[in-house]
């Protein structure tokens, strides 16, 4: 569905591996002229095997520059750490927290063996919010294990549920193929990649809700979703309703679409 667990480590991360690489990163990036940064480890930021405690303050003493940090985070691992690194962060620096639902449908949510349920997702997110953070939600605009003809409906509906918990934004990303085990659901009956269509009515139907923003993956989006004769300019009114809205403009309800 991603291809992160490519970037996943055997054992457990060396300390002082992740100071190290922001040093490079921030200095490399003009990180001067920036205002958030996110902290995406292919994993959990608050899986102590991943990013062990102790580089915690180093983490935290490089991003108090930033107005906002974001980290990713299994809905699981949610707790106590979390809330040690927003104390480190200090007051100027909102933190942020990115759980991946993938999708509200209960059924599909147990096949794709994420380990949690909705209401442990709920809960987690409730966590979030009642600590001063904001979320951000990932679903899967394709997920398998959802009937085909139920897509547009399941879609709908966990952006509604994500809405429901307090996200935004909330991010639709195409399941993408690449680890195998997409290609074999894919030959089964069980996965094809989604529309261009289905991105799009996403999109706007979870901006039409009016509860906040709505973000759609792009990256390699042009291999996923096959031809169409205007995808460049369907693609790039795509690209200005996500960069319009991460400059905070109000685009509900608004149509930003290439086709009438």
């Amino acid at each position: 569905m991603c291809d992160l667990w490519r970037y996943t480590l055997p054992a457990k991360g060396a300390p002082e591996s992740i100071p190290r690489q922001m040093d490079v990163a921030l200095r490399e990036s003009g990180a001067s002229e920036l205002d958030w940064v996110k902290l995406y480890n292919a994993g959990s930021f608050f899986d102590l095997g991943a990013i062990p405690a102790e580089d915690h303050p180093a983490i935290a003493e490089r991003c108090r520059g930033f107005s906002r940090v974001i980290v990713e985070c299994h809905p699981s691992l949610v707790g106590a750490p979390l809330l040690r690194f927003r104390d480190l962060l200090g007051r100027r620096t909102r933190l942020e927290v990115a759980m991946g639902l993938e999708t509200a449908h209960p059924k599909a949510l147990e096949q794709l063996n994420k380990r949690f349920d909705l209401e442990g997702f709920r809960r987690s997110a409730r966590f979030i919010r009642a600590n001063g953070c904001d979320l951000r939600v990932f679903l899967l605009a394709r997920p398998p294990f959802v009937p085909v003809a139920e897509v547009e409906a399941w879609l709908e509906r966990s952006i509604g549920f994500a809405f429901e918990c307090g996200a935004d934004p909330v991010v639709l990303i195409p399941t993408r193929l690449g680890n195998g085990a997409m290609e074999r659901l894919a030959s089964m009956g069980l996965h094809s990649v989604p529309s261009l269509d289905l991105l799009e009515h996403g999109m706007q139907f979870g901006l039409g809700l009016k509860r906040g923003r709505v973000f759609v993956d792009l990256w390699d989006v042009e291999q996923l979703v096959g031809s169409h004769p205007d995808l460049a300019s369907r693609r790039l009114a795509l690209e200005r309703m996500n960069a319009i809205q991460g400059h905070g403009l109000a685009l509900a309800g608004s149509r930003g679409f290439g086709r009438e």
